[in-house]
């Protein structure tokens, strides 16, 4: 019995990969016009769906369905932005529990304090992997952009 285990084992290692050397990714680039108007023809997809995974563009605290920032700093700028992040994730069947990575860009690292606190209001332990650096301009004039990674499951 233990030799068949072997023997099965090594012909999945050897086999396995040829059947998906000649396997294509299913992509499809998504805009549901739930935060950015679609009339507003943003150079780039709200999001990109690669299989599982879906790839959130960078958000910004737009007040959904226009180019306009929220007012009242950081702590208003994190709380739409990460609010924005959930109505996309809405708009796709997924919720902040699928979300596996971000990336946050804020354009004063003095607002990290704050910026955390709230970003970590938003989930719940254990928290996605996460990247942050300070940037020396955001679009808009934000003070704070979030990308993010969600995997349907």
């Amino acid at each position: 019995m233990k030799k068949l285990s072997i023997a099965i084992s090594l012909v999945t290692l050897l086999f396995t990969p040829h059947l998906y050397a000649g396997s294509k990714a299913n992509v499809e680039f998504l805009n549901s016009g739930s935060v950015f108007p679609k009339s507003a023809n943003m150079p780039f997809s709200e999001a990109v769906r690669v299989d599982n995974t879906l790839y959130i563009s960078g958000q910004l605290a737009v007040t959904p369905g226009t180019l306009k920032l929220v007012e009242g700093g950081i702590d208003a700028e994190t709380t739409q932005t990460m609010n924005n992040i959930k109505t996309i994730l809405a708009a796709h069947d997924l919720t902040m529990k699928n979300i596996v990575k971000c990336t946050v860009m804020l354009a004063d690292m003095k607002d990290w304090p704050r910026f955390n606190k709230i970003y970590t209001s938003f989930f719940s332990k254990p928290y996605p992997a996460r990247s942050a650096f300070g940037a020396s301009g955001l679009g808009l004039g934000a003070k704070v952009e979030v990308e993010c990674m969600a995997v349907f499951y």
